[in-house]
Order: C-alpha cells, then structure tokens, then sequence
C-alpha cells in the first residue's frame, strides 16, 4: 500500500502523456484525489511498507507527503483552467509532467535507503524540467539548462556525500542495513570524521535543489520561467524534498553527538539565504522572481530553525507547513496577474485591487502570510525560531535572523502595495474565473484555519519528526 503511493502517479502519468487532452485533464484531477486519500490512509494507520530495505513511513516523510498532497490537490484544477487560457499546444506533457513530478516527490518522501533517496530526487529534476521549458521561448530553454546542470551537479555532491556516509559504517561491531532507520539506532558507533564529510557534501548538494545561498542561482529562472501551477510545486514541494535529505543527516549527526556541527552550518547557510533573497528582493522588477526569492529566504528560515534545535525545532517544521501553503496560494495567484495583465513585470500591474478584486484579495493576504504577520502560520513558526535561538545561546544568530527578516517585508511590502494600490498601467486581458481563485484561496484558509486549531494526529507526526533529535514544544 505505501509504494501505491508513488507508483500510481508514475503509472498514470506515463500513461497522460499519450492520452487526448480531456482525458489527461480528468486523469490528473483524479490522481490527484485518489493519492490524498491514500496519504491519509497511510499516515492514520501505518501500513509497512512492501520493501521496507528501500522505503518506510517516516514522520518526517510522511509530513513531507501530506502537505505534497494537499497542495497538489488544489493545484491540480487550477493548472487545468491556467493551461486552458494559455491555449498551449504540448498540455498533454504538462499533464502528464505533473503526475511523474507527484511521483517522485512523493517517493522521495518515503525513501529510507539513501541511494533510493538521491535517485528519487534526481528524478524530481527529470520530471520537472519539461514544465519549465513548456513555453518554449528562449528564457524558457535557458532557464531549463541552468536547472538541470546546477541541480545535477549538486545532487551528485550528495550521492558523494552518502557515500561517505556509508564509509562511516566500516568500523568493528558495525552490521546494520543501509537504511536511515538503522543508521539512527547505531549513530554513537559511526565513524564521527566520515560523518561530518559526509554531511558537507549533502548540505551543499541537497542544498543546491533546496535553493539555499549561494547554491541557489537556478531558482529564481526556474520559477518565474515555469507556468503558475508547476512554479507552486516547485517551491511549494519540491524544495521540501530536497530538505528532507539534510534533515535525515542532520538528525544522524545528531544521534551521533556531533549536532553543534551540523547545526552550526545549517545555522550559516540559513542566515545567508535569508540575507541574499532579501537583497535581491528590494528592487525586483519580476514578481514571479520576487516570489521565487522569497522561497529563498524561507528555505534559509527552515535551516535556521533546524540549526538552532529545541523549540525552533517545532517552529521550523511549523513553518514549512504554512511556506508551502501561502507560497502555492502566492504562484497561484501570480498566475492570475500573468493571464489578467499579460506580463510578469510588477510595475505594469498597478491597481490591481480595482481590476482584478478577487486575485487581489489571495495575493495581498498571501503577501501578508509570508511576511510573518498574524493570522497566519508563518508569524508563529519565526516568532518559535526565534525563541528558541535565544534559548540554545544563538543571541547573534537571533539579531541577524531579525534584521534579515526585516529587510525581505521592506522589499516585498514595496512592490507588492504599488501593485494593489499602485496607478492602472494596463488593461485586464483575461478576466477572473473562479476555477482560478477559489484554489489559493483555499490554500490561504488552510493556514489561518492550522493557525489557530491543529488536528491532533498532525500534532504528533510533528512531535514525533522532531523528538529523536530533542525537539521541543514548549518555550
């Protein structure tokens, strides 16, 4: 059961590819359905997995699997409607694309072996990269080549990085299976030199697709290159995955007594994430860049969090929750701008919150949301990183991650106030349907709503990702 989970959107998706257009559409709202209920399925009552040497149920995983999941489902009809205006002749390859991207995200968050782990990811590159070129310009081919070779290189650093992991292993005493799970039962008997190689070579690899500094230059082409829906599941998911690599050796790390190391450089790499989008950010003329840095930035959040442990710990995993939420809702919405004004410039979409009320609505308050302000999930995720940097001694950590912070709201809240108050520059070319904005509406709902009430399994897949490595709850 819980290798249906990714075998049946790779199935499907193979099989869009050849199918009419109607078909592929209802095939990927399908799909995206029948994997959310077998998620849930999966998460409520724990199956074992049918190869559990390659695969297992993780809650770090399974967390990762759920929001994929839910975010999918909502982007699925969207991108339906989005590529019905585009009117693009290749709709069968996005279609198709996007079952064989769900796939292998979804077996990347289910993967225990680490080889099964880098190829799942390498294979996210693969599926992926037709959605970025899907428009066929000349930015688009650039953006895709750039995306692919970064990517590729990066992830061959981390299978280097695995390998030395693996090395670790060859000490007396030492006969467990390569698998993550084993791994974290004999962490105190693996070689610490090995270890710590190991984990550099997987933080600057899996932090290349992660989109973390100064690894990150593919990201802001890729987002702003790919149609709307596609650029949600890449930053809403796919980057995700990709941290969940780092995360699986840091918690090894960890376990193994060398968690100051591991975290001090997730610390570093965090702040300098957080530092990079933010001066990018301030004069961007591109807001589907803008945005793509902003994921930047809150990936930098996530490694911070994680770096600093105890109660950030909870607020990290808090915030990759909510990012995903808003930041989809926030692609979604940009998508919008794309069909109403025709353009991706910021400065040629003023008065947005005359001419296209509804799209203004989603991406104001999505702005608001990824900006840290109540009531959305992201104002309490920082305020525990926070916390819980200055509960573990991390005081200069914590100024930084402050002012840093506060120089990505600077340069967000500029471009996207003139774009909803700003003067009218063009006219609206495509008018708002609601097919298109009831869906990162809902995304947006979804984060108020966990905000303020959380289902208590929720509450325990995050407790349990988090207590193997001393995470806390309280402040």
């Amino acid at each position: 059961m819980l290798e249906a989970i990714f075998s049946l959107p790779l199935c499907t998706g193979l099989l869009t590819l050849f199918l009419p257009v109607r078909l592929g559409r209802a095939m990927l709202v399908a799909v995206a359905l029948i994997h959310l209920l077998l998620t849930v399925f999966c998460w409520l009552l724990v199956p074992a997995p049918y190869l559990p040497h390659y695969f297992g149920n993780s809650p770090a995983g399974i967390l990762v699997l759920l929001v994929t999941s839910f975010i999918f489902c909502w982007i699925a009809p969207y991108g339906i409607f989005y590529m019905r205006e585009q009117e693009m002749h290749s709709e069968p390859i996005f279609l198709g694309c996007m079952q064989l991207f769900l796939g292998t995200m979804s077996m990347a968050a289910l993967a225990d072996h680490p080889v099964v782990l880098w190829i799942a990811i390498e294979a996210t590159t693969l599926t992926s990269a037709p959605l970025i070129f899907i428009n066929r310009s000349k930015k688009a081919l650039e953006a895709t080549w750039k995306y692919v070779l970064i990517c590729s290189v990066g992830i061959a650093l981390a299978l280097l990085g695995f390998f030395f992991v693996t090395l670790s292993m060859d000490r007396p005493g030492i006969d467990v299976p390569l698998t993550f799970s084993a791994l974290n039962d004999a962490a105190h008997q693996l070689d610490p030199l090995w270890l710590r190689t190991g984990f550099i070579f997987v933080l600057i690899g899996f932090g290349t697709k992660m989109g973390l500094a100064p690894m990150h230059t593919w990201l802001p082409d890729a987002h702003s290159e790919a149609p709307s829906p596609a650029s949600a599941l890449l930053s809403g998911a796919l980057l995700n995955c990709a941290f969940l690599g780092i995360y699986k050796v840091h918690c090894l790390l960890v376990l193994a007594g060398l968690g100051d190391f591991s975290g001090n450089l997730l610390i570093g790499f965090g702040l300098l994430s957080i530092v990079v989008a933010g001066v990018f950010i301030l004069n961007q003329p591109d807001y589907k860049r803008m945005l793509a840095y902003s994921s930047i930035e809150n990936m930098g959040v996530i490694a911070v969090g994680i770096g600093v442990g105890g109660l950030g710990l909870y607020g990290a995993m808090l915030h990759l929750i909510h990012h995903s939420l808003l930041k989809s809702s926030l692609f979604l919405s940009a998508g919008n701008l794309v069909l109403g004004f025709g353009t991706k410039l910021a400065a040629q979409c003023g008065g947005m919150a005359r001419l296209l009320p509804r799209t203004f609505i989603g991406f104001f308050a999505g702005f608001i949301g990824i900006s840290g302000l109540p009531p959305f999930g992201i104002f309490v995720s920082e305020l525990m990183i926070l916390i819980g940097a200055l509960q573990t001694g991390h005081p200069v950590a914590a100024g930084l991650f402050v002012a840093a912070l506060l120089l990505v709201v600077a340069g967000f809240a500029r471009i996207a106030t003139a774009m909803a108050f700003g003067p009218v520059r063009n006219e609206v070319l495509v008018q708002e349907q609601p097919a298109r904005t009831i869906p990162p509406l809902a995304l947006l709902l979804a984060s108020v709503l966990l905000c303020v009430w959380m289902p208590e399994p929720l509450y325990r897949t995050i407790v349990n990702t988090i207590a193997m490595i001393g995470g806390t709850v309280h402040g």
